[in-house]
């Protein structure tokens, strides 16, 4: 079994000779840097693209954080940025910019305590781990990792430096995600047997943009493309695998209680041909079959099925699909011994129980869906219930403001956030698997104890806490 299947290096050389990335030699620093209770936290935005302006615009509107700098290599980027610190009369923070490595200079503030981090997925573990080698605790977006190596290297960094890590996966705090937890900690499901999930997510006109459009409009991509067809459409051109698992995989993990009393053992992954984005590109008005992106050999299967066992004698499938015509659809479902949720038909199947339209159980019907939307209700999360005033307006449909609140809350009082170093590393770790395995003709992949055992007695308290 090959280790790598394709190493950041030799991936960078292909998708943009701008990039190349190297180890930060800086000395490392104690996580006692960071004083726990902080009345306001000192944050730092690596990344100021459409997602790290998203999350800054949550984070402006807090008075326990002060945002004292922010770094990008784009200049357009960095001065819409600094527009909406003067729209919210706040102090214009430093900028660093200049170069791929100019990160490591926002690093070195010493009165710097945490960071944010939203830059392409090729740099998101470098900039993590150099960031925990500085005692900055580190919110890390989403992305999917190029070698379980560098999953490994996050784990060392933390347990090297005690400096702490929160992987932003928001999907985890969605309000019908939380409800279902709420059923799941009650034992409405009883036990857990199986699930699904995936990004089935039609991302084609986000992969080729050329700028008449900021969520995309074109055939472009790379170094004539703009925002994320700058970069993420390389994955497609390089890789075959599940390049983006952590929308679905989270919100299971916490379900299945992975990492805490239970693990992921194996994984196995298929992928189909790939069609959609050539068929796209000659397709669409400003390309044709004779546009040079039309006989581009994309890599990526256009649908990639993947299979998770874990050590509980249970099974997880995740589904990427990103370059087809579809409607969204994260394919959440959730089934146990009691009943069975699936998402995309929004219904909800307990075994001897059905809800009248205020939420009262009524005349039990047998294999009929009942309307989830009524258990959503009736078993709506606190921390929404609480904090739905405070999330409204904030992205992706308030979630995001829990995932942000429970980022400065832990990073405030410099404790183990909700979604942590070992999440991250397991979730990251699936990209590379699948690719691996896809290589393999689907061969079996043994998935790594990242806790090494302490997933035995670890308890999963997420969404139990304030956040």
């Amino acid at each position: 079994m090959k280790k790598d299947v394709i190493s950041r290096k030799d991936f960078l050389i292909k998708g943009s000779s701008a990039l190349a990335l190297g180890l930060f030699s800086a000395n490392i620093l104690s996580a006692k840097n960071l004083v726990p209770n902080k009345k306001v936290l000192k944050l730092g935005l690596i990344g100021s693209g459409l997602r790290g302006r998203s999350l800054l615009s949550i984070v402006l509107n807090r008075k326990d954080v002060d945002v004292i700098s922010i770094c990008d290599i784009d200049k357009k980027a960095i001065s819409a940025t600094l527009k909406m610190f003067s729209k919210k009369d706040k102090k214009t923070p430093k900028v660093f910019t200049g170069d791929d490595y100019s990160y490591k200079k926002l690093l070195d503030d010493r009165s710097l305590d945490a960071v944010l981090i939203a830059t392409p997925w090729f740099w998101h573990i470098p900039m993590a781990v150099d960031s925990m080698n500085r005692a900055k605790y580190a919110g890390l977006e989403v992305s999917g990792a190029f070698a379980i190596k560098d999953c490994w290297n996050l784990i060392d960094t933390y347990e090297k430096t005690g400096t702490k890590l929160m992987f932003l996966e928001n999907v985890c705090y969605r309000r019908d995600v939380m409800a279902v937890l709420n059923m799941v900690k009650q034992n409405m499901f009883g036990e857990l047997l199986h699930a699904r999930c995936g990004y089935q997510h039609d991302l084609r006109h986000v992969k080729f943009n050329d700028g008449k459009n900021p969520y995309g409009n074109g055939v472009e991509f790379g170094d004539k493309g703009i925002s994320e067809a700058k970069w993420r459409t390389w994955h497609s051109v390089n890789r075959n695998g599940d390049i983006y698992p952590t929308h679905g995989i989270g919100p299971i993990m916490k379900y299945f209680d992975i990492n805490f009393g239970n693990r992921f053992l194996s994984l196995s992954s298929f992928a189909t041909k790939s069609r959609g984005l050539n068929s796209y590109i000659k397709s669409h008005p400003k390309g044709g079959k004779d546009h040079p992106n039309a006989n581009i050999k994309f890599k990526l299967g256009d649908i990639v099925t993947t299979t998770l066992s874990t050590s509980q004698e249970q099974t997880v499938i995740i589904t990427h699909d990103t370059n087809l015509p579809r409607p969204y659809s994260l394919g959440f479902r959730v089934q146990g011994t009691k009943g069975i949720w699936q998402k995309d038909n929004d219904g909800m199947y307990i075994e001897g129980i059905r809800l009248s339209e205020s939420g009262e159980p009524i005349k039990y019907q047998p294999h009929r869906w009942d309307d989830a939307k009524k258990y959503y209700k009736k078993y709506d999360h606190y921390l929404w219930k609480k904090y739905e005033k405070d999330a409204k307006g904030s992205g992706h449909g308030g979630m995001d403001y829990f995932l942000i609140n429970a980022f400065v809350e832990s990073a405030k009082a410099n404790i183990d956030p909700p979604i942590d170093v070992y999440d991250a590393a397991t979730m990251l770790a699936i990209t590379p698997l699948s690719e691996m395995s896809i290589q393999e003709g689907g061969e079996v992949q043994s998935f790594p104890d990242f806790t090494r055992g302490k997933w035995l007695k670890r308890k999963n308290t997420f969404g139990e806490g304030k956040y």
